[in-house]
C-alpha cells in the first residue's frame, strides 16, 4: 500500500493498525485499574470485575459509533466535529464543552490518584504537598515545551504491562497457596459481598474512567494509511484489549482481597502490593503508578492548554488571556497556569467524585456520538443510500441507554457540578451566538486534541 504524500503542508499517512492500537493503549494508561481499583471495590461491595465488565460492553457499543463516524468523517476529529458535522454546530458547541470539561479537570484527577497513593506511603507528609509537586513539575515542563517522546510512550507502556502482569502473576500465586488452584475459580470478584445492582452500576460508572481515550487514536487519522478501515478497527481493538486487561485484573486483585473495606480505598492497591510481593514489589508497584501518573498528567495538561489556546484564538474564550503565546518559550503559559489553578481542587476532593465528575462529561460525548450515528443513518436513508440498521441503529441506540444508565449512577455532587458547567456553556452560546440566531465559531477541538 502506497502512502499519501501530499502536499508540502499535508501530513503523510504512514501508521497503520499495530501503531495505531498501541497508541490507544499508551493513552488509556492501562495500569489506573489498579490505581483506582480501591475506589470501584468500596463502591460495588467487591464485585470490581462486574463493573468494568459492565462498563466494557457500554465502551463497545459506544467504539461502534466512534467507528462508524470515523468512517464517515475520516479527519482527525472528535464528539465534537461528529456531532458538528451531523446535527448541528450549536449543538456541537455544547458536545465541546462537555469535552472542555474533562481536559479541564483530567489533569486535577490524575495528580489527585499520584498524591493519593505518594501520600499512602509517606503519611507524613501531607497530600497537597504531594498534587503541589505534581502541578509544578507538570506545569514548568509544559511551560518550556518539553514533549513526552513517541519511544518514551513505549518504553512506559512496556513497563506498566510488565507490572501489570507481575501483579497478576503474584495475585494468582498468593491465591494457590492459600486455597488451592480451586481457589483461582470464584463468582466472588462478579458478585461481591452483598453487592447490589445499584452498587455495581454506580462502581460501573466510575470504572469507565478507564477507559477515557480510547477514542483518541481518531485524532490521528490523518496519519493513517486507508483510514476509513484501519481507525474503526483500532477504535475496538482498544476498548476490548483495554476492558480485557481491566476485567482480568480486577478479577485477580479481588480474589486476594475479597469485599470492598480498605484501611485507604484511594491507594487500595499499593496495600495488596506489599501484601502480594513485600515492600520490594510495593516500591516498584508504587514507582510505576506515579511515573505513569506523572507522564499521564504531563500529556492530559499539554492537550488541555492546547484546547484553552484554541479557544481563545478562535474568540470563543477571551484572546487575550487564553489565546496568548508567551515569547520565550513558544507555549500557551497562561492557559497552562489555568489548567494548574484547577488541579489545585484536588486538595479538597477525593477519587471518586473527581473521577465521576470526569466522567460527567465524557457520558454526554459518548451519548451525542451514538446519536450521530442515528442521524447518520436517517440522513443516509433519505438520500436513498443503504446503511445497516443493526450497526447504525440498534447498537448506537443500545450505546446510549447504557450510557445514560450509567450517567444518571455517577456522584450526585458530581452531577450537580456537571449541569452547572453545562449551563454555563449554554450561556457562553447564547452570547457568542446572538441569542442561539447564529452558528457559533468552531472550537478548533480537532486541532487541540
Amino acid at each position: 500500500m502506497s502512502t499519501s504524500t501530499g502536499s508540502a503542508n499535508q501530513l503523510v499517512r504512514t501508521l497503520r493498525l499495530p501503531s495505531l492500537v498501541l497508541f490507544g493503549l499508551a493513552y488509556l494508561t492501562p495500569l489506573i485499574v489498579l490505581g483506582i481499583f480501591g475506589v470501584i471495590a468500596s463502591e460495588t461491595g467487591g464485585a470490581s470485575a462486574s463493573a468494568y465488565l459492565i462498563a466494557l460492553i457500554a465502551m463497545l457499543f459506544t467504539a461502534n459509533s466512534y467507528g462508524r463516524m470515523a468512517r464517515a468523517y475520516p479527519v482527525a476529529g472528535s464528539a465534537y466535529t461528529y456531532v458538528r458535522r451531523t446535527i448541528d454546530g450549536r449543538v456541537g458547541f455544547m458536545v465541546g464543552w462537555a469535552i472542555l470539561l474533562d481536559y479541564l479537570f483530567l489533569p486535577m484527577v490524575i495528580w489527585l490518584i499520584g498524591g493519593s497513593y505518594l501520600q499512602a506511603q509517606f503519611p507524613g507528609i501531607p497530600m497537597p504537598v504531594w498534587i503541589l509537586g505534581f502541578i509544578l513539575i507538570t506545569s514548568a515542563l509544559n511551560i518550556i515545551g518539553i514533549k513526552v517522546a513517541d519511544r518514551t510512550n513505549l518504553v512506559l507502556m512496556t513497563f506498566q504491562i510488565l507490572v501489570i502482569a507481575f501483579f497478576v502473576a503474584l495475585s494468582i500465586a498468593q491465591v494457590v497457596r492459600a486455597d488451592g488452584a480451586g481457589g483461582l475459580i470464584s463468582a466472588s470478584p462478579f458478585v461481591g459481598i452483598d453487592a447490589g445492582f445499584a452498587g455495581i452500576a454506580g462502581g460501573a460508572a466510575i470504572a469507565a474512567y478507564s477507559f477515557l481515550g480510547f477514542d483518541a487514536v481518531t485524532t490521528l487519522t490523518e496519519e493513517t494509511v486507508e483510514p476509513r478501515k484501519t481507525v474503526p478497527k483500532a477504535i475496538m481493538l482498544v476498548a476490548l484489549i483495554g476492558g480485557g486487561i481491566f476485567v482480568v485484573v480486577s478479577y485477580a486483585t479481588q480474589l486476594v482481597h475479597p469485599g470492598g473495606v480498605f484501611e485507604n480505598s484511594d491507594a487500595a492497591a499499593f496495600e495488596i502490593a506489599v501484601a502480594i510481593g513485600g515492600n520490594l514489589f510495593g516500591a516498584v508497584f508504587l514507582a510505576a503508578l506515579v511515573i505513569a501518573q506523572f507522564t499521564s498528567g504531563l500529556a492530559a495538561q499539554a492537550a488541555g492548554s492546547r484546547l484553552l489556546y484554541a479557544m481563545g484564538r478562535d474568540g470563543v474564550l477571551p484572546r487575550r488571556f487564553f489565546g496568548a503565546v508567551n515569547p520565550r518559550f513558544r507555549t500557551p503559559v497562561l492557559s497552562i497556569l489555568a489548567i494548574a489553578l484547577v488541579g489545585l481542587i484536588a486538595t479538597f476532593m477525593d477519587v471518586a467524585t473527581s473521577t465521576s465528575f470526569i466522567n460527567f462529561g465524557a457520558f454526554i460525548a459518548f451519548i451525542m456520538v451514538n446519536l450521530s450515528v442515528v442521524v447518520h443513518w436517517a440522513k443516509a436513508r433519505r438520500r436513498g443510500e443503504s446503511l445497516h440498521p443493526v450497526p447504525y441503529l440498534v447498537f448506537p441506540v443500545i450505546g446510549m441507554i447504557v450510557i445514560a444508565v450509567l450517567l444518571v449512577q455517577l456522584d450526585l455532587n458530581a452531577i450537580t457540578l456537571g449541569s452547572v458547567w453545562l449551563l454555563l456553556g449554554l450561556l457562553v452560546l447564547a452570547i457568542t451566538t446572538r441569542g442561539f440566531r447564529r452558528q457559533p465559531p468552531e472550537l478548533a477541538v480537532d486541532e487541540a486534541e
